[in-house]
């Protein structure tokens, strides 16, 4: 990282991403990924962006979340209707979503088979498969 330009790695991120490093955008960034591979909402990041003093309303944290996600920078993992956490993530994985308290944990895409899918629609292609295995803690 440059002595002269904090976050350069960060500025280098959104502008290959083709996005304009708004000042609004490096703090949400830092906060989303200098802190390795993770799984938030948006509620929680506004959270977060509040805790370090990044004056930033909700519904930018969620405009800049689908930003970033649009941008291949993010995976949006939809758990249920309404419900989704942005993953740091976007290599090949699936998840596990611990359904008690709301929690996702990777699963590497070598781990899950899928045998025999289903013919794309005419004029399509499958992009991609994400597969969610909902998980309970056993009852003693």
């Amino acid at each position: 990282m440059s002595s002269t330009r904090p976050y350069a790695s960060l500025i280098e991120r959104l502008k290959a991403a083709g996005l304009r490093p708004t000042r609004q955008r490096l703090a949400l960034a830092r906060l989303l990924f200098e802190r390795g591979d993770r799984h938030l909402t948006a509620e929680q990041l506004h959270t977060e962006a509040a805790a370090a003093a990044v004056p930033v309303s909700l519904a930018t944290v969620y405009n800049t979340l689908h930003q970033f996600t649009a941008a291949g920078l993010l995976r949006e993992v939809v758990v249920e209707p309404g419900r989704s956490y942005f993953d740091t993530n976007v290599d090949d994985h699936h998840h596990f979503f611990f359904e008690d308290d709301g929690q996702l944990e990777d699963i590497p895409g070598d781990s899950v088979f899928l045998d025999n899918l289903p013919q794309a629609p005419d004029g399509t292609e499958i992009s991609r498969v994400d597969v969610i295995i909902r998980v309970a803690r056993k009852q003693n």
